[in-house]
């Protein structure tokens, strides 16, 4: 099968990214490889990305549009699993080989989903990958750190048999960190292509601020499962990074909190006991899938 003949569907969650979503709508119809069926959710946006997606769904027959009613409030995590879900179950088209969560604020060149679907054919343990997530200031590129097996969340494609045996996301923050936790517990490889990069068109958490972000990441290692002793490691390597102090504090707060409020963890016991086995193989000096 050649890379061009790739099968493959996008759903994209959206609010409130009428300065954005023109980039990701453009970027997407200028694919080499055009997907399937690409669903846009608009999960209940008070500006103008309705009227634009609705727009680009007139134009393109493999563009779809779903609109959610405003919840009122954004809903750390739980939100965009739910928009995605309904984007799912809108799907018309079943016989994918791949299924893509793409955020609505990326720009990216023609050939990225060609590219990605390179690795994917040359490496069939594979079964979740992505570019890079990267800004533009001032016309240098800037990336955060993130451990070789993550994917941001902003851009995941998952292999069909891969994206089956996970069985979705659990609809908490967190999300797209348990989804590579058991897909590599049952013996795929996760990876971000290095190579490839996506521009963020709004730096991740902005939306909620900073301590609110933090807090959200720290909760998100706690439903997870992470080692205490992992965690504690973290947020001391943590403490050389901007913000100083206050990025460990806020990171260790969310994650104890959520045993002081008794927040529901992950129910899957055998994916977190794979998760805290690699943690202690990484503090350990082993190889792990920190590598």
């Amino acid at each position: 099968m050649t890379i061009q003949s790739m099968n493959y569907v996008v759903i994209t969650p959206v609010r409130d990214e009428e300065a954005n979503i023109c980039s990701t709508l453009d970027s997407m119809v200028k694919q080499t490889v055009l997907p399937r069926e690409w669903v846009i959710v608009n999960d209940g946006s008070k500006d103008g990305t309705g009227r634009i997606i609705d727009e680009y769904a007139s134009r393109f027959s493999w563009i779809r549009t779903v609109h959610r009613q405003d919840r009122g409030f954004r809903k750390a995590g739980g939100g965009v699993v739910d928009a995605f879900n309904d984007g799912y179950r809108a799907l018309i088209s079943r016989e994918w080989q791949f299924i893509v969560k793409f955020d609505g604020d990326l720009t990216f060149d023609a050939d990225y989903f060609e590219k990605c679907f390179e690795e994917f054919h040359h490496d069939g343990k594979l079964g979740v990958g992505g570019g890079v997530i990267c800004y533009l200031s001032e016309g240098k590129k800037t990336f955060e750190e993130t451990p070789s097996f993550h994917v941001r969340g902003a851009t995941k494609i998952y292999r069909k048999t891969c994206w089956d045996g996970v069985g979705g996301f659990i609809p908490a923050p967190g999300w797209d960190s348990m989804d590579e936790i058991k897909a590599n517990s049952l013996g795929w490889t996760t990876r971000s292509f290095p190579h490839l990069h996506l521009v963020h068109e709004r730096v991740t958490g902005s939306a909620d601020g900073q301590w609110s972000t933090l807090i959200k990441y720290g909760r998100a290692n706690y439903i997870c499962g992470y080692h205490p002793l992992f965690m504690m490691s973290k947020c001391v390597v943590r403490l050389a990074q901007r913000p100083y102090l206050i990025g460990s504090i806020g990171l260790m707060y969310g994650f104890l909190s959520g045993y002081l409020l008794r927040i529901p963890r992950s129910d899957d016991r055998a994916a977190i006991a794979y998760l805290r086995n690699q943690q202690i193989r990484r503090l350990l000096g082993r190889d792990s899938i920190w590598r």
